[in-house]
């Protein structure tokens, strides 16, 4: 009998994962990851997080299941790889995503070093999205559920971590997982799902920077497209590409922040029409066949997790990096966030954009 480590955040989609693993026979054990202490998220020591009250919830599916559960503590490593880089990324005038970040570098990566220690095969998670095998490769592809699907956040997987990691809600109706998790009286079978980045529980992403960066970033000049001041910005933390609201600036028709110069620290403001651009460059990519192509590559090309792929042309440059062309100009390429590759339902790979 194969023996699985299920990753289990107290939400009802790893809850059914763990599940509908254990129903086709896997001898299996339940966690959860410790990531962050309150005081990382600006929350009072003394203040009771709300991830206890998931891990209670994580805590009582397992027992009904019957499996083993363990909290495994990686708050340390998930500061130096997560929060720290987030900060880090602010700083510098990008847009991180942390979510890519904690599933590349914890489940995947400390987790998978722990599902080694306690003899454990495979690690299940409850991410909407497929594993298939065709020919004597893994795929990654799109879930069933396209309200759902979390393919984008997964880009990063190498053939070795595919081998060993199963989706088994890849094939599921989001609506299909919360009847099965009534069914099965889970405490959780109605709970929200998160909307909220784990360390920033109140949204406020600037709060958290100054926490950990130790100082106020100082304030700046909005200047136009044109080089021409428009007033003052209050730190480059608080933007990002697109924004429009927040700027607080009272000018006669809608100005959006259309780059982020660190060195200047300016922040250019813009029309609509001056955030569209046809082409980015991508650094840290990875190929999840293993292998990059050698020639130019047409296929569909995401921007962001709730951007809809669209066509482009790709080509690998001589450094590693990734050129992505797209046939007609996209809205708002932000520096820090992922562009994923797709062909068709299969992901061919990303990168972070620069």
């Amino acid at each position: 009998m194969s023996k699985a480590l299920i990753a289990m955040s107290g939400g009802v989609d790893s809850s059914v994962a763990a599940h509908l693993t254990q129903a086709k026979g896997f001898e299996c054990i339940g966690c959860t990851m410790k990531l962050y202490e309150n005081e990382d998220a600006g929350v009072p020591k003394a203040h009771t997080c709300c991830s206890l009250n998931d891990v209670e919830d994580a805590r009582l599916v397992a027992r009904k299941l019957g499996m083993p559960y363990y909290v495994f503590n990686f708050s340390d490593d998930f500061k130096e790889k997560i929060i720290d880089k987030f900060v880090d990324c602010y700083l510098h005038g990008k847009t991180p995503n942390p979510c890519i970040d904690c599933n590349r570098y914890m489940k995947f990566d400390k987790l998978f070093d722990r599902a080694k220690i306690l003899g454990c095969e495979y690690i299940v998670t409850g991410h909407y999205a497929r594993i298939e095998r065709e020919a004597n490769k893994f795929v990654l592809k799109k879930a069933l559920d396209r309200t759902k699907d979390q393919s984008y956040v997964l880009y990063f997987l190498t053939q070795e971590q595919l081998a060993h990691t199963l989706f088994p809600l890849g094939t599921y109706q989001k609506s299909q997982v919360r009847i099965i998790a009534e069914a099965q009286g889970f405490v959780n079978f109605n709970k929200p799902d998160s909307q909220d980045i784990c360390f920033v529980p109140d949204g406020d992403y600037a709060k958290v920077v100054e926490l950990h960066a130790g100082h106020l970033p100082p304030q700046g000049d909005f200047v136009g497209t044109d080089g021409t001041k428009m007033g003052t910005h209050k730190g480059i933390i608080h933007y990002t590409i697109g924004q429009r609201k927040g700027i607080g600036l009272a000018l006669n028709e809608p100005y959006f922040v259309c780059s982020i110069d660190v060195k200047n620290n300016t922040v250019v403001l813009g029309k609509s029409k001056d955030l569209f651009a046809r082409e980015l460059i991508a650094e840290d990519f990875n190929w999840i066949s293993g292998v990059a192509p050698s020639e130019e590559l047409h296929c569909q090309a995401k921007i962001r997790y709730r951007h809809q792929e669209q066509a482009a042309v790709v080509r690998v440059l001589s450094d590693g990096r990734v050129q992505v062309v797209f046939d007609e100009p996209q809205r708002a390429i932000t520096p820090g966030q992922a562009v994923v590759l797709y062909d068709g339902d299969i992901v061919l790979g990303g990168g972070v954009i620069i």
